[in-house]
């Protein structure tokens, strides 16, 4: 769609979000899709298992490596959808073709983009955090129990490097970086009432099969078929004290620095593919000054 003053006000005039510089707006939708159905599967799947071997599923959704995944479901299959009708609307309507998005309330457009901003940063965050701070040789002690952790905190992280590196998606924008520290800072709110209600912090897998045990219910001490998994120690005022301030502040400064390196690596992408054959409708690759606002 060339850009002109009747299509500076459309949101994403230039259909970045349901487009690719490799492949058809039809192929990314079903890449999309693809990937969008193995996460909700897997989220299904770790939901019901955890509620069946111990009883804890009402804990799913206390953890942050959870939220994040289900945030990486719900981008996959809102920007596959959204990219099936982009391919749809091509057929039709040429070079004018639309995606529903662009006429949407806007409310909705800005969630669409801050959606993004979260799925690019928080499940690189979890990554990290996971295989430096948490992980231990129990991380694959049975079938199960490596696929999940492979899973969400490998092909989360994967999930995300396809949208920032495949796909003709613009830079995050600076605005996203405090509403995203103010998305981190609410989830510290739900960890605290999650203690408050249920009384952990943190999340002891059993090496067989699969439960979830709080620590108040632990003998001590610990029995070696439990493998401790310190997921939310950290946040334990008893046991951190004035540490706990340094972690919350650790954070954020680690979301700065996510956001910022995946912002400039788009920028990268950018400069490095932007000139080349773009793969859908009057796409305009030489906008490098909008990719940078």
């Amino acid at each position: 769609m060339p850009k002109t003053a009747s299509t500076s006000l459309v949101f994403d005039p230039e259909a970045r979000y349901v487009t690719s510089y490799l492949c058809s707006p039809a192929v990314l939708g079903f890449i999309r899709l693809l990937l969008g159905l193995y996460s909700l599967v897997t989220n299904l799947v770790v939901l019901i298992w955890t509620g069946v071997h111990s009883g804890l599923a009402g804990t799913y959704f206390s953890y942050f490596t959870h939220l994040s995944y289900i945030g990486v479901t719900a981008w996959l299959w809102a920007s596959g959808v959204q990219s099936v009708m982009f391919a749809n609307a091509i057929k039709s309507s040429g070079d004018d073709a639309r995606y529903p998005l662009q006429s949407w309330p806007r409310p909705l457009q800005y969630l669409h983009e801050f959606l993004f901003s979260t799925i690019a940063t928080f499940p690189i965050i979890v990554t990290i955090v996971y295989w430096v701070l948490l992980a231990t040789s129990d991380s694959f002690s049975d079938t199960f129990t490596a696929w999940s952790n492979i899973s969400q905190h490998v092909m989360n992280t994967l999930f995300v490097l396809f949208e920032l590196i495949f796909t003709n998606l613009l830079p995050l924008t600076w605005i996203q970086l405090p509403a995203t520290i103010v998305l981190l800072g609410l989830y510290l709110g739900v960890a605290y009432v999650t203690q408050s209600t249920q009384g952990f912090y943190r999340e002891f897998p059993s090496s067989y099969p699969g439960y979830l045990i709080s620590h108040q219910h632990l003998p001590s001490p610990i029995r070696t078929t439990v493998a401790i998994s310190l997921a939310y120690a950290f946040l334990d005022p008893q046991e951190q004290g004035p540490l706990l301030a340094g972690y919350i502040l650790g954070i954020a400064a680690g979301q700065i620095i996510v956001l910022i390196l995946v912002r400039y690596a788009i920028m990268l992408r950018i400069c490095v593919v932007g000139k080349k054959r773009p793969a859908t409708v009057g796409f305009n690759t030489h906008d490098i000054e909008g990719a940078a606002r």
